[in-house]
C-alpha cells in the first residue's frame, strides 16, 4: 500500500517490529523527556521498587506507536491519541506495533492500535485518530 487513502476498513498497516529494548534506549529517553525516575535505567532501584528489573518508560513505547503513522505524515496528521498501558515493557524485549482502520470517513481515520511484546502480550492499546490533509 503506498497511500493511507487505499486502505479499508478492517486493514492493518504493515507492523513495525524494534529492536530489542536496550539500557540505552531508555538512557536516552530519560534525557530527551527529562523521567529520570531511576526505575527505568537502574536494575537495583528497580528490585528495591518490587519490579523483577528496570522496564521502560510508558511514553517511550506510546511514542514509538507512532512510527506506524509516519510514513504517511504528507497525507495525514495525528489529531488525537488515546492510550491505555496494559503490560509492562522490560529490557530486550521486542515489540510489535500494529494498527487497524476501524472507522473512515472523508476526512478522518480511527485506527484500533496496540503493541505486544514477544510473547504476544499487550503492553498497550487504543485509538489514533488521523485527520486527512
Amino acid at each position: 500500500m503506498n497511500k493511507l487513502a487505499d486502505l479499508q476498513v478492517g486493514e492493518s498497516l504493515q507492523d513495525v517490529t524494534l529492536t530489542p529494548v536496550s539500557r540505552l534506549d531508555l538512557i536516552k529517553y530519560a534525557g530527551a523527556s527529562g523521567d529520570y525516575n531511576p526505575i527505568h535505567t537502574i536494575d537495583e532501584e528497580a528490585k528495591k521498587a518490587g519490579l523483577p528489573g528496570i522496564i521502560a518508560h510508558g511514553m517511550w513505547t506510546m511514542g514509538n506507536l507512532a512510527k506506524l503513522f509516519t510514513p504517511y505524515y504528507e497525507e495525514t496528521f495525528i489529531q488525537d491519541y488515546n492510550i491505555r498501558f496494559k503490560g509492562m515493557v522490560r529490557l530486550n524485549d521486542v515489540i510489535t506495533l500494529n494498527a487497524i482502520l476501524d472507522k473512515s470517513d472523508n476526512k478522518k481515520m480511527d485506527f484500533k492500535v496496540n503493541a505486544t511484546n514477544q510473547d504476544g502480550q499487550e503492553v498497550i492499546k487504543g485509538n489514533v485518530l488521523l485527520c486527512k490533509i
